[in-house]
């Protein structure tokens, strides 16, 4: 969504907070080069599934100017430890600065309503642009360029549900805990934390790390019945669903086996 021209100035960083791949960073220095903020959590499916995006877009410009950062601001619990969220920022690769926002310091400070949430800010520090969720890839790459004066194609979509103007059938809502029942999604994913193993559908996984770990996973949007069992040692904080397309002829369709 673009935002009125000049209207709304970048925030400052709060001082004290730890920085994760580079020293401390303060917006009024970054002024010259645009923006991008992404508030995050790794314990949300839907953050990890925007992180390819603002890992290609820190590859494709920063030589040209563009700064990308990281916010990580923890809603489950395992990702409001600040050793989990260092972890985590390794694990991942993520070769941006990240700078953990345990106390929703900068969350509250943008008035943040959700995760994932981007905003990109021009080269006066004002807001140019912001967009909510998952989605909106190539509009905000062509936002980018723009700023940077550059003219080139836009990443291809990297999943085929993330394709522009698509629209996706309705998926299950996230449900608190440990879920077992019907469901209709792309995928079913669990915020999970300790150490020890959990069954879905039959198959085992195990749980080493806290985050967000892939249940099922369909070609489609797909109806079908989640059996999740979770071991001992591991705690499950909540069971969500990730979109996809309709299937052909259809919505969803039942899931094989």
């Amino acid at each position: 969504m673009r935002a009125p021209e000049h209207a709304i100035p970048a925030p400052p960083f709060p001082r004290g907070l730890t920085w994760i791949g580079v020293a401390s960073l303060r917006m009024d220095k970054q002024r010259g080069r645009p923006v991008l903020i992404e508030f995050w959590d790794f314990c949300r499916v839907n953050s990890l599934r925007t992180l390819p995006y603002l890992v290609a877009w820190h590859e494709r410009y920063a030589d040209a100017g563009l700064r990308v950062i990281g916010v990580h601001s923890g809603g489950f619990a395992p990702a409001r430890s600040t050793e989990n969220v260092v972890a985590a920022v390794e694990r991942l690769g993520i070769p941006y600065p990240v700078v953990v926002d345990a106390a929703l310091e900068i969350w509250d400070m943008y008035g943040n309503e959700g995760w994932p949430a981007r905003y990109l800010w021009d080269q006066e520090g004002a807001l140019h642009s912001l967009h909510y969720g998952e989605g909106g890839y190539g509009e905000t790459e062509r936002e980018i360029q723009h700023l940077l004066g550059i003219d080139t194609d836009v990443l291809a979509p990297l999943r085929p549900e993330d394709a522009e103007a698509l629209l996706l059938p309705a998926q299950t809502a996230d449900q608190p805990g440990a879920y077992s029942g019907p469901y209709e999604a792309g995928g079913a994913w669990a915020v999970l934390d300790g150490a020890g193993d959990v069954r879905a559908n039959g198959r085992e996984i195990a749980v080493a790390a806290p985050g967000c770990y892939c249940l099922v996973e369909h070609e489609h949007h797909t109806a079908g019945v989640l059996e999740l069992e979770i071991g001992a040692g591991v705690t499950c904080h909540a069971t969500c669903f990730t979109p996809g397309i309709a299937a052909p002829g259809g919505p969803g369709r039942p899931a094989a086996g």
